[in-house]
C-alpha cells in the first residue's frame, strides 16, 4: 500500500496541492481491506511495481440509483502515454458492469487538458457546466458550531 500511497501523493503535487494528503498506509489498509471496504483499488504493474491506480466505491445516485465513483485514475508520471491509463480506465468500466451500476462518474480539473482529452476520447461526457462542491474537515466544525443547540 505504500506505492498506492505515493502516487496519490505524486497526484497531489501534480494538482497544485502538495499538503493535501492526510491519508496514510495504515487508513488504505484498514479502509480498503476486507469484505466490508470502502474501496476497490486496481493496480498497473511493470517490472514488479505499481505504476497505476485506479480506486473506486460505489454511491447512490438520487437519479440513477447504484453508481460508480472513480475517485483517482493516477498513472505515475514517467509511465504515461504507454496504455496503462487506458487499462485502468478499462477496467473500471468492466467492474461498473459487473456492478450494473447506473454510471460511473468522476472528476477532472478544468486545466488539465490531457485527462480531459483522453476521457472524451474514450466516449466520456465531461460536464462543463458543474462546480464541484467540498466541505472540508474545518469546514464541517464552522457549520457545525453554527447550528443552534436542539431544545428539549
Amino acid at each position: 500500500m505504500s506505492k498506492v500511497l505515493d502516487l496519490i501523493v505524486e497526484l497531489a503535487i501534480f494538482e497544485k496541492e502538495p499538503l493535501a494528503v492526510e491519508i496514510s498506509v495504515d487508513d488504505l489498509i484498514q479502509h480498503g481491506i476486507g469484505s466490508s471496504s470502502d474501496f476497490d483499488c486496481f493496480v498497473a504493474e511493470a517490472a514488479n511495481d505499481i505504476v497505476g491506480i485506479a480506486l473506486v466505491y460505489t454511491r447512490f445516485s438520487t437519479w440513477k440509483g447504484r453508481v460508480l465513483h472513480l475517485e483517482d485514475l493516477i498513472v505515475s508520471k514517467n509511465m504515461r502515454g504507454k496504455g496503462i491509463g487506458s487499462a485502468l480506465l478499462d477496467r473500471v468500466v468492466k467492474h461498473a458492469s459487473d456492478l450494473k451500476v447506473k454510471r460511473v462518474s468522476w472528476e477532472v480539473l478544468d486545466w488539465n487538458t490531457p485527462a480531459i482529452k483522453f476521457y472524451e476520447a474514450k466516449g466520456a461526457d465531461v460536464k462543463r457546466d458543474w462546480d464541484v462542491v467540498h466541505l472540508n474537515e474545518e469546514g464541517i466544525k464552522k457549520y457545525l458550531s453554527k447550528l443552534s443547540p436542539c431544545k428539549s
